[in-house]
């Protein structure tokens, strides 16, 4: 069974899970907008969908940071928050509020639910 998770690191970290991530999506936050393309160390923001054990050695990886689910309305931590403030992700806010900023800049990481 497959599951979508969003979650926080750099782009050289994605790389390492690339070829178990296929279908995940993901947008820089160095310059936000801005037309150079991002060198390893830029934190991106994931949306990967796959499977339970995917999931779970991403969550077992300290250079990975899950999100609450987006329709928990639990807050995003301080921490995601400030990385994602460049996507225009104001204090307070939840996964879903997340997700609907990144989707500004990259549609596909808007949550949705089929």
């Amino acid at each position: 069974m497959t599951g979508r998770c969003y979650y926080l690191t750099t782009l050289g970290d994605w790389k390492k899970y690339a070829a178990r991530c296929s279908t995940s999506h993901w947008v820089s936050l160095a310059g936000a907008g801005a037309d150079a393309a991002p060198d390893d160390s830029a934190q991106v923001l994931c949306l990967v969908e796959a499977d339970e054990g995917v999931h779970l050695a991403l969550e077992d990886d300290k250079s990975w940071e899950a999100l609450p689910h987006p329709l928990a309305q639990k807050p995003i931590s301080p921490a995601v928050q400030a990385a994602l403030a460049p996507l225009g992700v104001a204090p307070g806010a939840t996964t879903f509020d997340a997700a609907e900023s990144a989707a500004r800049v990259h549609p596909l990481l808007r949550h949705r639910v089929f």
